[in-house]
């Protein structure tokens, strides 16, 4: 696949955060992701503060540059800020052997995944507004 069938264009009110190499597997960092996919960024970052999952520390560093960067280099307000995508993708893996019985050998696989978290500001109707305010 080309390099720019890969990459994704943001668009003007989109601003991006990448993690790569983290030191988990994509399953595993896919159940942690899907909490927060389409989320307002206030409350992903508060799902994921108090989630009880290792790689959600990660996961919140990940989500807090991301809103840095709308805020600081693409001026959005924070405040309208949605988890817009939360692409998890396959890294390397480390083979290692684990000495067994009998002079064989087990494999050991450690798996790394790659994080991408796009956030987006989006405007809030009127219900919706009504519904933060109460």
């Amino acid at each position: 696949m080309s390099k720019s069938k890969r990459s994704r264009v943001l668009g003007d009110d989109q601003a991006q955060a990448l993690t790569r190499n983290m030191r988990t597997s994509p399953r595993k960092l896919n159940l942690v992701a899907g909490l927060i996919r389409n989320k307002p960024a206030h409350e992903a970052l508060a799902l994921l503060t108090f989630s009880k999952r290792r790689i959600a520390q990660q996961v919140k560093k990940t989500l807090q540059s991301a809103i840095a960067n709308a805020e600081n280099n693409h001026q959005l307000d924070i405040d309208q800020l949605v988890v817009a995508r939360v692409d998890v993708g396959k890294s390397i893996v480390m083979r290692r052997f684990h000495a067994r019985g009998r002079g064989r050998s087990a494999k050991i696989e450690k798996f790394f995944s790659h994080l991408t978290i796009v956030v987006a500001e989006r405007k809030m109707t009127e219900s919706q507004s009504e519904k933060k305010a109460a």
